[in-house]
């Protein structure tokens, strides 16, 4: 049986226990497509995986993969299959499992669209994850209108980074919340105003029409600093925590003058097919703070645990940089 290249983990840990190891090359089933992965990228849900803060989803068994989101190129079709071709440019997100850190992946054809024409894979792989999950927040949950004061706390993230730039083609005068050293990034990015949290906090800024939190603690305080009517939207929680924050959370959607949303983002298709098209028309721009092989993965999470980060750590899987 053939084998791939995938980052794995045989216990959980810090960013060491990650290594790149060997598995089988996956066979579509019927109705999925064969993705050769060109690049992926970390995202702060894989270093609580990797720890095993999360393990009453990640659970026990070993080896564990991880990698959320990738770029690549289909490199075959199941019959019955339809509109994916071989050789298309595409990108995607897993959802609710993780594997996409290695050389090729089964997928179902909902899961993947088109690649952005006009930026490489390995810049696109900054985006899926992020990039959905910023779309799917401020459109769906918020929908922030023109000259309605935005707020988006860890603006220089993944996340962050892309609601910072959605939220200002949306028409929004956005004030962003992000690392001492990272106030004039996120002003390139398309920032009204930029603060750093180490210096700011709940009492010193507000109020805002819409809050977009990334960061997971303090959801009480910061949902406090809402005009009326305003909408908070939370992609994240506090997992030092998790008791209290899931159950603020939950209160808050039901009760109180301002409810919070919280979601977990499971795209598809149609949502990167849109992605894609603001990347093609200049709306959003990827954002990669590094570019590392597969096999110093173990240093990319390190280094987004670090913090610091600007945009995304990209791990390029493919031995060539043609794409």
């Amino acid at each position: 049986m053939p084998t791939m290249r995938a980052a794995l983990l045989d216990r959980y840990g810090p960013p060491e226990v990650l290594y790149e190891g060997r598995v089988p090359v996956p066979v579509p089933a019927p109705g999925e497509v064969l993705v050769k992965v060109h690049a992926t990228s970390v995202n702060g849900g894989e270093l609580a995986g990797r720890a095993g803060r999360v393990r009453l989803v990640t659970g026990g068994r070993f080896p564990q993969r991880t990698g959320i989101d990738f770029t690549g190129e289909v490199a075959e079709v199941t019959p019955g299959v339809r509109g994916p071709a071989v050789g298309d440019r595409v990108w995607g997100v897993l959802g609710r499992t993780l594997g996409s850190a290695a050389e090729y992946l089964a997928v179902r054809p909902g899961r993947i669209a088109r690649a952005p024409r006009t930026v490489s894979l390995t810049e696109a792989a900054s985006l899926p994850a992020g990039g959905t999950t910023g779309l799917t927040a401020l459109r769906a949950h918020a929908g922030p209108r023109p000259g309605e004061r935005l707020l988006v706390r860890g603006a220089a993230g993944g996340a962050g980074s892309v609601a910072v730039q959605l939220g200002k083609a949306l028409g929004a005068r956005v004030t962003a919340l992000a690392g001492p050293g990272r106030l004039d990034f996120v002003r390139e990015l398309g920032a009204d105003e930029a603060y750093s949290y180490t210096e700011c906090g709940p009492a010193d800024l507000g109020p805002f029409d819409v809050i977009m939190d990334t960061a997971g603690t303090e959801h009480r305080a910061w949902r406090r600093r809402l005009a009326p009517g305003g909408r908070m939207v939370a992609i994240s929680f506090d997992l030092d925590r998790k008791a209290a924050s899931l159950g603020h959370l939950l209160a808050s959607t039901v009760h109180g003058r301002a409810r919070v949303r919280f979601f977990s983002g499971d795209p598809r298709h149609c949502l990167l097919t849109e992605l894609a098209g603001l990347v093609d028309g200049g709306a959003l721009r990827p954002v990669v703070d590094s570019v590392r092989p597969l096999a110093e993965i173990a240093a990319a999470h390190r280094a987004l645990e670090a913090g610091g980060v600007r945009g995304k750590h990209v791990i390029r899987v493919a031995a060539d940089e043609t794409a």
